[in-house]
């Protein structure tokens, strides 16, 4: 736990500073949107490509992983849309709500997998990425777009536009390829992606929005306890019936006990969802996750 909570807490802090600063008069309001783009089209793309490049694609393990993350997303989205017409739910906020459940932080992930883990942890956790990322962008659009008519563009279009599955893509093919990172570009993509996660913690912080915690503090508190308590257990569950190995469990768990993606309020306002819900759920989770990441990381990482 001590060593759990030691990794954590300057993670945590970078997020506390972000919220400071958007709040101070050092940066403008325009500073904070042009760096959460260079982060999320150049830095944070760099450090995928560069992960992926790298990794030992061909362990058969894999195929397993993927497989348990594909399940653990099936029974989450089955049980949030039982809900759904349970509670009658509506459309946009049944869209918020499954997003709250199924959507992951990235730059908080890959922090804590590279602060525990280092490179062989980060290698596996672009592959996680790479199942994920377009996985929970189809469940997103489908869930927000329940109901309507919607075109094979409209769900495909924000996949293929996603820089981070544009560089899982890229990753993938310099890795199966002869090529690979020729001419010191693994060097130049290393520096590109240090800058990547402090950035990403600091603009999450920004992102905050603790005044839509008041007005629907139940539902909000409710999607938060199911992901960072509920998911986790299930994905541990699924580990074990996957007999997956023991740095790929934590992973797993990892990735499904951190909160969810502050760009789910970008497309859920894209796309006329509750953004105000959704931006409720983000803080919470945000903020809950300080208390509830090291009780589920001291579960598995011994």
């Amino acid at each position: 736990m001590d060593k759990i909570l030691l990794v954590l807490w300057p993670l945590f802090a970078l997020i506390t500073m972000g919220f400071v600063l958007r709040r101070s008069t050092i940066f403008t309001a325009d500073f904070w949107p042009s760096a959460e783009k260079l982060n999320y089209f150049i830095l944070f793309p760099a450090l995928l490509i560069n992960s992926l490049a790298t990794a030992p694609l061909n362990n058969p393990k894999l195929s397993y992983l993927a497989s348990a993350i594909l399940c653990v997303l099936a029974i989450s989205s089955v049980l949030v849309l039982g809900c759904k017409y349970l509670f009658k739910i509506p459309i946009p906020r049944f869209g918020a709500h499954i997003q709250g459940i199924t959507r992951f932080n990235t730059y908080l992930g890959l922090a804590i997998v590279a602060d525990l883990f280092g490179k062989e942890g980060i290698a596996i956790a672009a592959v996680i990425m790479a199942v994920l990322v377009p996985s929970c962008n189809v469940i997103a659009v489908l869930s927000l777009s329940s109901g309507q008519k919607v075109s094979a563009k409209q769900i495909l279009l924000p996949i293929i536009k996603n820089p981070l599955i544009i560089s899982c893509v890229v990753g993938v093919l310099l890795n199966i390829s002869p090529v690979g990172l020729p001419f010191g570009s693994d060097q130049f993509l290393k520096l590109l992606a240090a800058a990547s996660l402090p950035l990403g913690l600091i603009c999450i912080g920004a992102a905050l929005q603790t005044s839509t915690l008041r007005n629907e503090f139940k539902p909000i508190m409710a999607s938060t306890l199911l992901r960072l308590l509920l998911m986790p257990i299930l994905a541990l569950t699924v580990a074990g019936l996957f007999s997956l190995p023991n740095l790929e469990t934590i992973l797993l768990v990892l990735f499904f006990a951190i909160p969810t993606a502050p760009t789910a309020y970008i497309l859920t306002r894209q796309l006329n969802g509750d953004s105000q819900l959704m931006a409720g759920i983000i803080t919470l989770q945000t903020v809950a996750a300080v208390f509830t990441l090291p009780i589920v990381l001291s579960f598995v990482v011994h």
